[in-house]
């Protein structure tokens, strides 16, 4: 594990589009496979390189953590600086039903929304592993970094949206001290105290 460089972004979006569908592969989901990088994952270590960890093996990246420390001030530098170049590049479909879902992440692109975000936690985070990296103590140690990270920032806690799907995941969260903090029709918000 190590902090993020510039050169990891196209390992970052291969792992994110490898388990992108509910800690699945989304490669058939999406016309585009950088469509899924450039919305979860790319915009936090151009904004915030610090907030940044990967897992690097033998065959090169294998999972990561993104964050951000403030998601309503990082919401903010996405409208002036990221989404303006991705809105050019990725116009709203005329005809979205091509059998993809690269129709919905287009709509996000165009029309991200206000987060929700609780007071207790205004950071929040990103994570993926790749399966050859799973069950070896990679996203707990992950999240004890990005946490010290958050920490040495004064950040009091960090939430994340987790899919029900990913019973994994949830589980994980779980288990390493996130709570359930809401509940949406896509998933949960879960929150870790850092106090």
């Amino acid at each position: 594990m190590r902090p993020f460089h510039a050169s990891d972004l196209p390992g970052m979006y291969r792992v994110c589009l490898l388990t992108g569908a509910a800690g699945e592969d989304a490669t058939a989901l999406y016309r585009d496979p950088e469509l899924l990088g450039h919305v979860y994952c790319g915009p936090y270590p151009t904004a915030d390189p610090g907030l940044s960890f990967v897992v690097v093996d033998g065959r090169g990246i294998a999972g990561y953590v993104v964050a951000t420390a403030d998601t309503v001030a990082f919401a903010a530098w996405c409208e002036r600086a990221w989404w303006p170049v991705l809105r050019a590049r990725y116009p709203l479909l005329a005809d979205p039903r091509d059998g993809t879902e690269d129709h919905v992440l287009r709509a996000h692109v165009h029309e991200p929304g206000t987060p929700s975000v609780p007071a207790s936690a205004p950071a929040h985070l990103h994570i993926d592993l790749l399966p050859r990296a799973q069950s070896h103590g990679w996203g707990r140690r992950l999240v004890a970094t990005l946490a010290d990270a958050l920490r040495d920032r004064g950040v009091p806690g960090v939430h994340l949206d987790v899919d029900p799907r990913n019973a994994r995941a949830v589980a994980f969260y779980e288990h390493i001290g996130f709570v359930r903090d809401e509940t949406y029709d896509a998933g949960y918000r879960m929150v870790l105290d850092l106090r």
